[in-house]
């Protein structure tokens, strides 16, 4: 309920001050799990693909943005978003396995396989827990491109810009293979991240995406 309203009243605000179009929304399935897997070039990536579907998409953030500043607390509140402790030793492990629920579950779920935001506007290599996770629960990955959310809200900024949003949605993609095999889920994440690139354009980084400390 509460998310719905958030969309209905922030929605609007939103399209008007950042115009978002969108290509692809027929890919998404009308019922049933699917992992919607995204490049990612700004914080605001996880407010503009929710703002687009008609369907809720859930996604795991860090357990700071639900203790720091009381306007994205509450925004992750109201989307449903996923708490996750990332100093945990075991928080990779309980992203996938809260991730996994939320498809048993027959939601979205979001996934950014490189990570972190890119630091640069490429694509990095992906890593391979969205494999595990169209594996694990035999979902579809449905690959997402986001463009412009960058500039709105780069790394570092507080304030977002006024800009234009665009998000384009593949072709759903369904895999086979195992989940404990390293060669089926680097394979899997390869072609994800293909998809991907082909959808977004991006220059592709065959490394992995330095964390925001390494780039300081």
């Amino acid at each position: 309920m509460l998310y719905r309203l958030t969309k209905v009243v922030g929605g609007p605000i939103l399209h008007l001050l950042w115009p978002t179009s969108v290509t692809g929304h027929e890919h998404v399935p009308v019922t049933g799990p699917a992992i919607m897997a995204s490049n990612h070039l700004s914080i605001l990536d996880s407010t503009f693909l929710p703002l687009v579907l008609k369907r809720q998409v859930r996604f795991v953030a860090k357990a700071e943005y639900f203790t720091g500043n009381p306007v994205t607390a509450m925004w992750m509140r109201a989307t449903g978003q996923i708490s996750i402790d990332r100093q945990s030793p075991t928080s990779a492990q309980d992203m996938l396995d809260a991730a996994a629920e939320v498809l048993r579950k027959g939601e979205l779920f979001g996934i950014y396989p490189e990570g972190t935001r890119s630091p640069d506007g490429r694509l990095y290599r992906g890593k391979v827990g969205v494999a595990w996770l169209a594996l694990a629960t035999g979902a579809p990955v449905i690959p997402v491109a986001m463009e412009g959310t960058g500039e709105v809200l780069p790394i570092g900024a507080t304030r977002p810009r006024l800009g234009r949003v665009s998000v384009r949605i593949g072709k759903p993609m369904t895999f086979t293979g195992s989940e404990t095999s390293a060669r089926d889920r680097r394979s899997v994440t390869d072609e994800i991240m293909f998809a991907i690139q082909e959808l977004s354009g991006q220059e592709y980084a065959a490394s992995y995406a330095p964390s925001r400390t390494q780039t300081k």
